[in-house]
């Protein structure tokens, strides 16, 4: 009777596997639409399959798999693990008919070993080493890996091992914190519905330690900024650097206390952008010169943390130069975070505009085809560009500029009555749409929207767009619109967008239909990011946090920066286990 039970159960399992093969196949070896990385990396679903015969430390298999049955029907979840987590633990359990995922014949071996390596140093990428149960996975896999393991102890660790999978993987996708949670001003979703067939697709890599790491973001900014959270690590272990003293305003040749120019050199090594050289003596004791070798190395970190590069040494300057190393840690640890909040899967075009940058980048399969400067919403009265995605579909040439109720409440009318010339002199009129007067300024030259602008409807009725204010993109600083993105060269953005040449852009810019819309060929996606550390050609730039944003991120990431003590004993303790 008890034989009969067993083979009924062995069967009903292989049942269960055979009536989620579908399932299996959608989620394992779907494939991705042209030229888009899927989340979790381009990763092949012909591969590992898990222990279906056979033992596991001496244990049968099958007693393994009714071991795991009865713990994910007893709803026996891990300490941590919330409803989300637990149904994916469950939802892969069904796609291999509850059978061990993690531990093989041997116990805890390879794909075991690459998953606690990979859990064990997340710190690397900025995650919280306290939101998994590392205590409580050496103590099973401890258990697991003794002489006579029992059933149940086996199933415990492959199941403590799933969960833990599940929830890295995760986070590596989406990250830890809600943007909502820190008012980062954040509408992009990163695709959540995406993390499923991720974790199933990373589940079957033959190279799971190279398909773990495929999780995280593939993008050469998130690499830069995971070396730069080791380099500023290291920094902030040493002690930081020492605040420059303040002073008078320093140009090149003046003089100043010779401790505070070696102060200020100091400072400018401790982020690599000065060599060796010590500054230069005056002839009266104690003082110095501030020669073009520090301002050179001035200005480079002027133009790496977001301000006026003039070599000047000025009180905005010195502010910035003593912003602790530890706050810069943790800037870059919450850009990473803001990075996992992005789709891994964007399309093979798409703009993306980092708003502290006041850039604007186009990509065409990985690369990188146009780059731009832009200006972005000022940082006061509701002017803030908010970080959002959507498609553009359109554009719109010769457009009229239909002004927002409170801009000609606030703006057009007050300065028109001032200045009686003011209404003609800038090409406005009134129109009646819907019953309602509106106002509007005319297409052309002078049209504050400029001669073209690009079109992705979205809630925030932002949009990017040309302007005849051209000599705003000489300043370092652009944040000066009313939340619209203006563009550098907007005639390039068009050639890209719509596939025209530049000869058929400029005829529709400067002689054609006035208001004339041109459907784009394809859609592209938008994202309006806010990345405050970003990579530029290779090196790490701090940008304006003009929206104040970044205080409540870098204390939300503030576990992940300096893990505490209890976690990375448990991480070591951990490694250590499972060291050859």
């Amino acid at each position: 009777m008890q034989r009969r039970m067993e083979q009924e159960r062995w069967t009903t399992g292989w049942r269960r596997l055979a009536a989620v093969s579908v399932l299996a196949t959608l989620l394992l070896g779907g494939g991705c639409r042209d030229g888009e990385r899927e989340a979790g990396g381009s990763i092949a679903a012909e591969g590992w399959r898990p222990n279906d015969s056979g033992e596991v430390r001496g244990v049968a298999v099958r007693e393994v798999q009714g071991a795991i049955h009865a713990l994910l029907a007893g709803d026996a979840r891990p300490a941590g693990v919330d409803d989300r987590a637990w149904h994916r633990v469950k939802q892969l359990y069904t796609a291999y008919g509850e059978l061990p995922l993690f531990l093989e014949e041997d116990g805890v071996r390879d794909r075991a070993r690459a998953l606690i390596a990979a859990v064990t140093s997340a710190s690397d990428d900025a995650l919280r080493l306290g939101a998994y149960p590392l205590a409580a996975l050496r103590d099973a896999v401890d258990e697991a890996n003794d002489r006579r393991p029992s059933a149940d102890e086996l199933a415990r660790a492959d199941l403590l091992l799933t969960a833990t999978y599940v929830s890295l993987g995760a986070d590596l996708l989406t990250g830890q914190v809600k943007p909502s949670s820190v008012s980062q001003s954040w509408y992009i979703d990163p695709n959540v519905v995406d993390v499923d067939s991720a974790l199933a697709r990373t589940l079957r890599a033959p190279r799971f330690d190279q398909a773990l790491a495929a999780l995280r973001p593939a993008s050469d900014d998130y690499a830069l900024l995971r070396r730069s959270l080791a380099y500023y690590r290291q920094l902030v272990a040493r002690g930081g650097w020492e605040n420059v003293p303040g002073g008078d305003v320093l140009e090149v040749g003046d003089r100043a206390p010779l401790a505070r120019l070696q102060a200020l050199a100091a400072r400018l090594r401790a982020e690599g952008l000065l060599g060796d050289a010590a500054p230069r003596a005056d002839s009266v004791p104690g003082r110095g010169v501030y020669d073009a070798a520090l301002a050179g190395a001035v200005a480079r970190f002027q133009a790496h943390h977001g301000i006026v590069v003039d070599s000047v040494l000025g009180e905005e300057t010195v502010n910035a130069m003593n912003i602790p190393a530890e706050y810069r840690l943790g800037q870059i640890a919450g850009n990473m975070e803001r990075q996992r909040w992005l789709p891994h899967s964007r399309g093979s075009r798409y703009i993306l505009v980092n708003v502290p940058a006041f850039r604007l980048d186009a990509y065409e399969h990985g690369e990188q085809a146009l780059t731009m400067r832009v200006i972005v919403g000022a940082e006061y009265n509701d002017r803030a560009t908010p970080a959002f995605a959507d498609s553009m579909s359109y554009v719109v040439f010769r457009p009229y500029w239909n002004v927002p109720d409170e801009i000609a409440e606030k703006e057009v009318y007050p300065k028109s009555a001032a200045d009686p010339e003011y209404w003609s002199r800038n090409h406005f009129e009134e129109v009646v749409e819907n019953g309602k007067t509106r106002v509007r300024q005319l297409p052309g030259e002078d049209n504050s929207l400029g001669l073209v602008k690009f079109m992705f409807p979205n809630d925030f009725a932002i949009y990017l767009h040309d302007t005849p204010e051209d000599q705003l993109f000489e300043q370092d600083v652009r944040a000066a619109s009313h939340g619209c993105i203006r563009l550098e060269k907007p005639a390039e953005l068009a050639r890209w967008v719509l596939g025209w040449d530049a000869a058929r852009v400029q005829q529709a810019m400067h002689a054609g239909e006035d208001d004339h819309q041109v459907p784009l060929p394809h859609k592209v996606p938008v994202y309006i990011v806010y990345f405050t550390a970003y990579g530029r050609d290779g090196q790490l730039y701090f940008g304006n946090d003009i929206y104040d944003r970044d205080d409540a991120i870098v204390r939300a990431v503030a576990d992940a920066v300096r893990p505490d003590s209890a976690s990375l004993q448990a991480a070591r303790a951990l490694r250590e286990l499972v060291a050859d």
